[in-house]
């Protein structure tokens, strides 16, 4: 037994002077099976983007470090092939490199999912220079101190962060890799998937029981690795925005094409994201997929408290129009739906800044995570990784005060998750 688990145990006896071991035994397996099904904390962008460079080892060894179960790199492909961790193609963003003068002529506007994008691209770096690339925080409001002084990761360099603090933390720590553009990275050569499992399967990680789950936007491309890989798939589910009832906006604005997966556009498939929520569509998504990836107002929306001209008005009298001026409605079907047909639901992202959160949670992230897991969601995708496992931890005190005990007091009880 490793030293967590025998710390969790030690604090789940707390109280009981450990009568007979027998009854230890049985909190512990309590704890450990509970455990198992708790939603798990996955750390959106590495899971500490709230505070550090997004996509870097520093972030996702803070996301761990914060709780999180799963770190999130998004893959992109760099001119020699390689995979690294970057939210989009375009490093415009999220790194230095407008302010390098070496890479001032790497410059150009190309289309990236059918919308003409300005900027700088992996894809015309070797891993040699992205290596003198440094991240940047891609939200203004955000801390900016620590701009410039973190490197880009590989995907090779996420795993051993992952497996090492794995041993460290006495806790199994897995990857959640999104394939970014899947049909971009085709088009330009440079197509994603079998790099990605090549990685995995230098690191023994492709396989059913890895610690891994691989999430796209796109269908076809998942279709694809259900072919060739046995590890866990997650179909992402987009949208544009929410209307002033709560209904989802699947319209396709000026930059990115929010209304469906890219792959249907370029096959001349009918339909919007919205279909692959329906019954029907979660009865597609189970031929090839193990769960989806929602964004959460498909799970619990939000509307406007006052609608003036057609839109959310201000409310709260800040000057800003944004969540705040909403209002929670019930929960749709989804969660129920999918978990019928033995899907996971995994919806993304929840943040803590004020003006991400609708009004209805007073200004509490932790309500906002309480409402989700009460919901029925078998994880989420978190900014602030510390937060979600703060509202974990109260969600399971109030339905298993063993576990939760368990977790409150020694951080973390013996994970496996899988």
């Amino acid at each position: 037994m490793n030293p967590s688990k025998k710390f969790c145990v030690a604090l789940l006896g707390t109280g009981m002077l450990f009568a007979a071991a027998a009854p230890a035994a049985a909190h512990e397996e309590k704890a450990r099976r509970r455990a198992d099904n708790a939603p798990l904390v996955i750390g959106h962008r590495g899971g500490a983007n709230g505070y550090l460079p997004e996509h870097t080892l520093e972030a996702y060894a803070l996301g761990i470090a914060l709780g999180a179960d799963y770190i999130e790199p998004d893959l992109v492909a760099t001119k020699d092939g390689q995979l690294i961790a970057r939210h989009e193609p375009n490093l415009i963003d999220t790194t230095n490199v407008k302010d390098l003068p070496q890479f001032a002529g790497r410059r150009k506007t190309v289309m990236v999912d059918g919308i003409a994008t300005d900027g700088f691209f992996a894809s015309d770096l070797t891993l040699a220079e992205i290596k003198q690339l440094r991240a940047v925080q891609s939200f203004p409001e955000r801390d900016q101190g620590f701009n410039g002084k973190f490197q880009i990761p590989t995907l090779a360099e996420v795993i051993e962060l992952a497996k090492r603090k794995s041993r460290e933390e006495g806790r199994r720590i897995g990857i959640y890799p999104e394939t970014k553009h899947p049909t971009y990275h085709q088009g330009i050569g440079l197509p994603l998937e079998d790099r990605l499992l090549g990685v995995l399967s230098a690191a023994g990680w492709n396989h059913r029981n890895a610690p891994v789950f691989i999430q796209s936007f796109e269908t076809a491309n998942l279709r694809y690795l259900r072919s060739k890989t046995s590890v866990r798939l997650i179909q992402l589910v987009d949208a544009n925005d929410v209307k002033p009832d709560g209904s989802l906006d699947l319209s396709k604005p000026y930059d990115k094409p929010y209304d469906k997966p890219y792959d249907w556009v370029v096959s001349n498939r009918a339909g919007l994201f919205s279909d692959l929520v329906t019954p029907r569509g979660l009865q597609e998504v189970k031929g090839y997929a193990d769960g989806i990836g929602p964004w959460k107002p498909y799970l619990i929306s939000s509307a406007c408290k006052t609608v003036q001209n057609g839109a959310c008005a201000d409310v709260t009298g800040d000057g800003a129009v944004d969540e705040r001026d909403r209002v929670l409605l019930p929960p749709t079907d989804v969660i129920a739906n999918a978990h019928r047909l033995g899907l996971l639901v995994h919806p993304y992202t929840f943040r803590s800044e004020q003006k991400r959160l609708t009004g209805s949670f007073g200004g509490n992230p932790v309500s906002e995570y309480l409402a989700f897991y009460e919901a029925g969601v078998d994880g989420l995708f978190s900014d602030f990784a510390d937060t979600a496992v703060a509202a974990r931890a109260m969600f399971l005190l109030k339905h298993d005060p063993d576990y939760a005990g368990c977790l409150v007091n020694a951080r973390r009880c013996e994970r496996n998750n899988d």
